[in-house]
This record gives C-alpha cells, structure tokens and sequence, in this order.
C-alpha cells in the first residue's frame, strides 16, 4: 500500500471514530411549540394548564374584586394518574405567573415552611447578625387562600390507539372559612397511534 492509500483510510477512520463518538446532534427548539413525541403528559401540556389555570384564577372574584393582592399559599397538587408528573412544576408555573401579574402575594406553602423557620431561626440566635437587621419572630403573614388541586387521566389503549384523557383540577380555599372561594379544571386529550 502506498502513503497516499495510508494516508487516506487514517483520515477516513479518524472521521469516523470522531463521528461515532461525537454522540447526539442537540438543537435548541421553541418552548412554546406544540410537543408530540408521545400521549404521555408533556410541556404543551403544562403550559395550557397553567395559562387557563392563571387566566381564570385571575377573574375570580376573590382576587380580581380584591383592593389589596390577597395573599395566598400553595398546597401540593396531588397526582392521580398512572404516570410520573412532577406536580411542583405546575404549581411553580402557576405562581410565577400569578406574582406576575401583580395581583396576588404568595405566603411560604407548607413544603417551604421548615426552610423560612430555619432562616429566623439562623438570624435570631446565632449572634451573627446586626439586632436592626434581624427579621423578627412573630411577624409572618398567614395566607388568607390555599390554592389546592390533583390531575387525574384516564388511559385507552388498543393495538392501533392510545388515547389520554387528563383533567386538572384546581381549588381556591378560604382558610379561615374553608370555603372554597373559586374552582376550575383544564381537560385534555391526546392520542397517538401506530
């Protein structure tokens, strides 16, 4: 064999190897776009629960007729479905949008209770912190509304078709009243076949 032939079948195998080990081709795509890979819950999904979960919330009259931005807490979506959703995802999504919007003011939820304890308790008695500076025990603001719900599905399959129905529930709760202030649900349905 001569140099040249060499030559040529090391850069084509190094071309390869490289190409082999290169892995996955990433691109970025719109977070907005409709996804389809599959029937399963997926981030189309979260968005249109959140956008008519927020818009609607935002109309009731507990807020929207409300002078100040009432304060309220989140509870934890429960998950009825047979698949994993991280239901915190949704929740976040609801209250990033909320605060957004500037008519509503968000008290620590149950899941975020121990971390603002530790925190008062680090500022009060550790020595650390100048006394004008400390945030003082006693003086949190208790929630006036608890924003509870669950998502549920209901799957169909056959050989050719699988079809998900998924209902997302949420509950505005007047915590001193426990009266449920305001309620609504999202429903949607997917199916892919083969």
């Amino acid at each position: 064999m001569n140099t040249r032939k060499v030559t040529l079948l090391a850069v084509l195998f190094s071309s390869s190897f490289l190409l082999a080990c290169s892995g996955p081709q990433v691109r970025y795509g719109d977070a907005k776009g409709v996804e389809t890979v599959n029937a399963n819950y997926g981030s189309t999904d979260l968005q249109m629960i959140a956008e008519s979960m927020t818009r609607s919330l935002l109309q009731s009259k507990p807020i929207s007729a409300s002078k100040d931005a009432p304060r309220v807490t989140l509870a934890e979506v429960k998950n009825k479905t047979s698949e994993y959703i991280d239901t915190t995802v949704i929740t976040d999504k609801i209250r990033t949008q909320l605060l957004k919007s500037g008519q509503v003011r968000f008290a620590v939820s149950i899941s975020e209770m121990q971390n603002q304890v530790d925190e008062l308790k680090r500022q009060n008695q550790t020595g650390l912190y100048k006394s004008s500076t400390i945030s003082k025990t006693g003086n949190m603001q208790g929630a006036q509304y608890r924003i509870e719900g669950s998502i549920a599905s209901i799957v169909k399959t056959n050989k050719d078709v699988k079809d998900v129905y998924y209902v997302f529930n949420l509950n505005l709760i007047d915590n001193e009243s426990g009266l449920i202030e305001w309620a609504d649900e999202k429903e949607i349905r997917k199916t892919a076949t083969r």
